[in-house]
């Protein structure tokens, strides 16, 4: 059982550091945002992929170490957390602090993340916005207003003032 636990100490330390490796992508990421350097945010999204790749794996290797804990101590694997294994370590208080000190730690970088990655979204669905917006602004500037004429049915029947958008002027 200490030899698995030290396993899954050292696992959650090893993801701890991956996660702020991910947060400091992150926190590079937001003035790329704000800048909209494409180019940049591709090689931050691409560093960011091999990040998560590894922190895939090392997410594997604890959820079978998880998993053999509680085997051993005859627990079912989809109701144990980490607070369970830090309070059945109330007999060897080193472990437990350790173990609770790596959990305070990955909490803490996991707020910081979702709060950046929340300002990241923020900023993107802002872009976004002021894209559509741009396109509907360059749409209904190419659009010419129409005449208020109508026929004896009561159609439309107005003529397009200036340009209309599609037509070729070979005066310009």
């Amino acid at each position: 059982m200490a030899s698995l636990m030290e396993s899954l100490m050292d696992i959650l330390d090893k993801e701890n550091s991956e996660y702020q490796e991910l947060l400091g992508l992150s926190l590079q990421k937001t003035p790329i945002i704000v800048s909209g350097n494409l180019e940049a945010l591709q090689k931050i999204t691409d560093e960011e992929q091999n990040v998560i790749n590894r922190i895939a794996h090392l997410e594997q290797l604890r959820q079978e170490n998880i998993k053999d804990i509680a085997n051993v101590i005859n627990r079912d694997v989809n109701t144990l957390k980490l607070k369970d294994l830090i309070q059945m370590l109330e007999s060897r208080p080193a472990e437990r602090n350790k173990l609770a000190d790596i959990y305070d730690r990955l909490s803490d970088t996991m707020k910081r993340m979702v709060r950046v990655n929340e300002q990241n979204r923020e900023l993107i669905q802002n872009a976004l916005e002021m894209v559509e917006f741009d396109m509907n602004l360059i749409q209904s500037l190419r659009k010419a207003p129409e005449t208020a004429n109508y026929n004896k049915g009561a159609y439309s029947a107005g003529s397009t003032v200036g340009r209309t958008a599609g037509r070729f002027d070979a005066r310009q």
